[in-house]
């Protein structure tokens, strides 16, 4: 019963997040579209490729050389990894966004060493930790595991707190590191530039309450997965 009774409060808060947050689906295809506008990457094809973009804003942003820069076509997102302290550029050349998604890694890059550190750390036990408990409540061979989904909520409501600290941190800066490169370019005009930050804060407005909500639903749901688990 206990069981049920959680994964019902679960889903109330996924549901009530949902409608704090106004997470719509037409937003969420609205984003899509413009991101891959042919008028505004247009725009933007007058600047430098990816990885020159990289190195400016890096140096923009007065971080170390140090800082690895490699482009994987493969790759679903970009991302900044902590541990080999290098920036991985997706497949990201017909999106106007990409000069703010450059950023945003690179910002990642010049944030706190030991949150970032800990972050990734901490992530990875966290995942571990959820697997494991999983697959011990499979096999009964958990004691307590009313206990244990008391520690995962625990250890949930810490990896959110610090990684949407992260990551709404880059998001809010990134247009604003993305203006000052594209204006020290000197390459697209100020109504071009004013179109741009126009759909960056559009853009924003949606995705930052978004990807705060994936993060948020992502730990609600092993809470879920968990209890299911422990009920069957």
């Amino acid at each position: 019963m206990e069981y049920i009774i959680i994964i019902i409060i679960s889903i109330i808060w996924l549901i009530i997040l949902a409608l704090v947050y106004q997470i719509k689906v037409s937003d969420i295809k609205k984003i899509k579209e413009i991101g891959f506008s042919e008028e505004l990457n247009k725009i933007t094809d007058k600047l430098p490729e990816n990885e020159i973009v990289c190195k400016q804003i890096l140096k923009q942003l007065n971080s170390d050389n140090n800082v690895k820069i490699v482009s994987n076509d493969n790759a679903k997102a970009s991302l900044y990894i902590v541990a080999t302290n290098t920036i991985s550029i997706a497949k990201i050349k017909d999106s106007f966004t990409r000069i703010q998604t450059i950023a945003h890694e690179c910002i990642h890059s010049v944030q706190n060493k030991k949150i970032m550190i800990f972050n990734f750390i901490y992530s990875n036990f966290y995942l571990l930790y959820f697997v494991c408990i999983c697959l011990l409540a499979i096999f009964n061979k958990t004691a307590n595991q009313l206990l244990q989904i008391y520690i995962l909520t625990f250890l949930s409501f810490i990896y959110y707190k610090v990684r949407s600290y992260l990551e709404t941190d880059a998001m809010t800066r990134a247009p604003y590191v993305a203006k000052e490169y594209i204006e020290k370019c000197g390459d697209i005009s100020k109504d071009e530039l004013s179109i741009i930050m126009k759909n960056y804060n559009e853009i924003n407005g949606v995705g930052i309450k978004l990807v705060n909500f994936n993060l948020f639903a992502k730990c609600i749901i092993k809470i879920i997965i968990y209890s299911i688990i422990c009920l069957v």
